[in-house]
């Protein structure tokens, strides 16, 4: 596992919107914006299960995040990884809640819908480069 530097870390606590890639059926890339944050050494981000890049996580775990500075798209990080943990339930629930405080300011996401479960993807980075 690479270990986080002080500027991932920092673009990962930052709003700054991540870029997802995941591996499709046929092999072809599939890209998502997301919400990211980090816990300890891992990038974590949520998601609604049965979104196409929750069904290419779980058939194949090899994933690469962009983050580029929100007020400087040419300073990012790239991480490359896989996912190692999926959290579900009341957890993941209260996860989205934090990620829309940070990203909108607001107490509860408010794209909350009924019969949507939400889950927690935790990546455990294998390569980090960054560039600004």
């Amino acid at each position: 596992m690479a270990q986080l530097t002080e500027k991932a870390r920092q673009r990962l606590s930052d709003p700054n919107l991540g870029f997802l890639a995941t591996i499709m059926k046929d092999g072809s890339p599939q890209v998502s914006p997301i919400w990211v944050d980090v816990d300890g050494d891992h990038i974590v981000f949520n998601t609604a299960k049965g979104r196409t890049k929750e069904r290419n996580m779980r058939r194949d775990p090899r994933v690469a995040i962009s983050i580029a500075d929100k007020d400087d798209p040419y300073t990012k990080v790239d991480i490359r990884g896989r996912v190692v943990d999926w959290v579900e339930g009341d957890e993941a629930d209260a996860h989205i809640d934090k990620l829309a405080q940070k990203y909108m300011g607001k107490e509860k996401y408010p794209g909350h819908r009924q019969g949507v479960e939400r889950v927690i993807v935790k990546i455990e980075p294998e390569t980090i480069s960054e560039r600004g």
